[in-house]
């Protein structure tokens, strides 16, 4: 058997800048553990399958596995399988919408220019239970602020704010201590935050997922998405505006830009693709 196959690096217009995502398209003859073998194989942060449609409104179904486990949803897989669904012309826009169908739900993207947006699914924002706080505080290597927040949005990440760049850039955590607790939590991972200074970005943003087979996640959408709810959940949204771009992946050598836009109780997720391989895999 042999299946169309794409990398696609998102949320940069650069090749290797961004965060690379594998794309099997007409997965529709491969069975879970097939999937699953493959997404271990490619050993990227995640790997998806495009598949036909069940849902009325959907134009396309996606599966998106790390190399342990599947996902119902996540950021840039979601923008890196759209980008790769319309390149190959599986599916055209619609009034320049493209409907993705997922364990979430179905997720509705738009086309602008050469950048996808996408609307996430509702997060549920909880506080960390206070006899964790020390866990996170020595997994990280230093203290934490007072709000810590466990932000679900299909994947979960705790989310902590270290208040400024230079914080998040010089973070060394502990990968054990890490897994250790996002276990404990039943979590994805970690994601930390800090401001910006200069430039035209506003926050700087990491984000860590031992437990799932990836110690750092070079330029996260879901993690992004779960700092914009955090953001509006604790009041800090009114420092960054409703509309800000984040950096993530320079620790990694990469520099991808992340578009938020927040309103009405609603986060968007934007960011730009490119292709870097175009081929087929075999299966058999």
């Amino acid at each position: 058997m042999k299946l169309r196959f794409r990398q696609v690096d998102v949320f940069t217009r650069v090749p290797f800048r961004g965060n690379p995502v594998a794309v099997v398209l007409g997965a529709e003859g491969l069975s879970p553990g097939e999937m699953q073998r493959i997404a271990a194989w490619t050993n990227l942060s995640e790997t998806t399958f495009v598949l036909p449609p069940e849902a009325a409104d959907a134009d396309y179904r996606l599966r998106i596995f790390t190399p342990r486990a599947e996902l119902p949803f996540a950021g840039h897989p979601t923008i890196g399988s759209a980008h790769a669904v319309l390149e190959a012309g599986i599916a055209v826009p619609r009034e320049g919408r493209l409907r993705q169908e997922c364990g979430a739900g179905v997720i509705e993207l738009s086309v602008d220019a050469d950048r996808l947006w996408l609307k996430a699914p509702p997060a549920t924002v909880t506080r960390l239970d206070e006899r964790f706080r020390e866990d996170l505080a020595h997994a990280l290597g230093r203290k934490v602020g007072d709000a810590p927040r466990i932000v679900n949005v299909g994947p979960a990440w705790l989310v902590a704010d270290l208040d400024a760049s230079a914080a998040v850039a010089g973070l060394a955590p502990d990968m054990a201590a890490l897994a250790s607790l996002s276990v404990q939590l039943g979590i994805t991972g970690v994601t930390v935050f800090g401001a910006a200074t200069g430039g035209s970005t506003a926050i700087h943003v990491r984000s860590f997922a031992p437990a799932q087979g990836i110690a750092e996640d070079p330029v996260c959408g879901s993690g992004n998405i779960s700092v914009a709810a955090y953001l509006s959940a604790t009041g800090l949204l009114e420092r960054f505006g409703s509309s800000y771009e984040a950096r993530q992946g320079m620790a990694l050598g990469r520099d991808g830009r992340v578009s938020i836009r927040v309103g009405h109780g609603e986060i968007f997720l934007g960011g730009s693709a490119v292709t870097c391989i175009e081929g087929e895999i075999r299966l058999s």
